[in-house]
């Protein structure tokens, strides 16, 4: 299995939990324990090591328009230090990934893609989409992901954490970047964005910088007791906080309208991959929506677990668990249209055999906003 450039690090706290995640070694939950580091993240802070995360750069004079034909959202509007959330799609208007740009200069983007995804994302953006294989002049496209590691800082207190160990870095304002901070004497690119649903920064440096910066966050941080976290309360938190994760929410055969991921797509663009087919998704009529639901009878509801109208099959789980910050079993469903549902209105969701029932609940489940 890969290994992070931090798993001598973590290998060395006492009762890591590792697991096989995409052909990575990763740890699931340090001692303290998936709830604890949940709760960490919610009231004080946590770090995670994301490091099998996938960067490239994209440069060149035609970088920012090759990139805002690519995905969805606008590229070509960005200003200098700017990120932006954006989905990558096929022309049928499906996923290939949904990705995070930072405009490092108007030549010059830093694309962070999903772990699994990688060489996929790298020969789309290379070979397979519609703009390189008809053979157009291409910006240069550099894999970093081997070289760069990635932390996430997440939590209330993150920002004083940083703030005594980089002070230009607190003051950024969300979604914006510094293209080169110093943390530990070390060089990073330091953000302010995260995938917890609380405010936070993420941390992308060269992979031999990455334990000195590792071990700074977390000495610094035992004032604001911060904990190491791993991959079990980073999908729990994320859920919560209605944060996509592909290959549920979204996927090949997914489309962002059907995930209501919309405000991500600019039809007022001149053109992307996919648009054609997403405009007329729009027009004819969405067939599938992702909505939130609630338990009422206690079970756990995983991906890709049936859901049913009285006797109609009307789609399936994307993502389910037990909420550590609201007490509850939630989670999201991909289903018919036109059903009719509201909010409060039951539906059955099978499992191990048998219908449990839940109704139908507004997400995001928690939601906070970012200190300015």
């Amino acid at each position: 299995m890969k290994r992070t450039p931090l798993y001598d690090q973590y290998c060395s706290m006492p009762k890591v939990k590792l697991i096989d995640f995409g052909g990575w070694e990763l740890p699931v939950n340090f001692e303290a324990g998936i709830l604890a580091e949940h709760h960490a993240v919610r009231n004080a802070v946590g770090l995670f090591d994301i490091s099998h995360m996938g960067e490239c750069i994209i440069r060149g004079h035609l970088a920012a328009t090759f990139l805002d034909y690519l995905v969805t959202n606008t590229v070509v509007d960005m200003t200098d230090g700017q990120i932006i959330y954006a989905l990558m799609c096929y022309p049928d208007g499906t996923v290939v990934d949904d990705l995070i740009i930072y405009r490092i200069d108007s030549e010059t983007y830093w694309v962070v893609m999903n772990a699994a995804n990688i060489e996929k994302d790298l020969r789309w953006i290379t070979k397979e989409n519609p703009w390189s294989s008809s053979n157009k002049e291409m910006p240069e496209v550099i894999d970093y992901s081997d070289q760069t590691a990635q932390m996430a800082l997440q939590g209330p207190s993150a920002i004083s954490v940083i703030g005594r160990l980089c002070p230009e870095g607190a003051s950024l304002g969300f979604f914006r970047f510094l293209p080169e901070a110093k943390i530990a004497s070390k060089t990073c690119i330091l953000s302010r964005n995260g995938y917890t649903g609380e405010d936070g920064f993420e941390i992308y440096c060269k992979a031999a910088d990455a334990p000195v910066i590792w071990n700074a966050l977390l000495t610094t941080g035992k004032d604001f007791n911060i904990l190491p976290c791993g991959l079990g309360a980073r999908d729990t938190l994320r859920l919560e906080a209605k944060l996509p994760l592909y290959g549920h929410e979204i996927s090949d055969t997914i489309t962002p309208l059907e995930a209501n991921l919309g405000v991500f797509v600019r039809f007022d663009k001149p053109d992307f991959c996919g648009k054609q087919a997403l405009k007329r998704q729009e027009q004819s009529g969405v067939p599938r929506s992702l909505r939130g639901f609630e338990m009422i009878d206690a079970a756990v509801p995983r991906n890709g677990y049936r859901v049913f109208l009285k006797e109609k099959d009307i789609g399936y789980v994307t993502s389910g668990t037990k909420s550590p910050t609201l007490g509850i079993f939630c989670g999201y469903m991909l289903i018919d249209r036109d059903t009719g549902l509201k909010f409060g209105d039951e539906i059955d969701i099978e499992i191990h055999g048998k219908k449990k029932r839940a109704k139908l609940v507004k997400t995001p489940f928690y939601k906070k906003t970012p200190k300015k």
